[in-house]
């Protein structure tokens, strides 16, 4: 995806791969252009080192200049926009009745 494509409320997704397991329910990953260690909860599969696996987050920053994605992961995650995947649009609620009263 291009820079700036990415707005505040899109779902979208991360592929990292798995390090090691650190316990019997969490798996330590490796995110890419993420410089600091991340572990997730991982209680359903049982999964090995170096296979691929998919982080979905939502995004909470944008920072265009810098080409920067915050997203959402359990913890705010700061990632290059190249390696983000848009999952779904934000898309806001619509109104059903209108904030302005009819005039009598």
């Amino acid at each position: 995806m291009a820079k700036g494509s990415f707005n505040i409320g899109d779902e979208v997704a991360i592929t990292a791969t798995v390090r090691r397991r650190v316990t019997e329910d969490r798996v330590s990953v490796s995110i890419p252009s993420y410089g600091q260690p991340h572990s997730i909860v991982d209680r359903t599969t049982k999964v090995k080192q170096g296979q691929p696996i998919e982080l979905v987050g939502d995004v909470t920053h944008v920072d265009d200049e810098a080409g920067k994605v915050t997203v959402n992961l359990g913890v705010p995650v700061t990632v290059s926009a190249d390696t983000l995947r848009l999952v779904t649009r934000y898309v806001p609620p619509k109104r059903k009745t209108p904030l302005v009263d009819k005039a009598t």
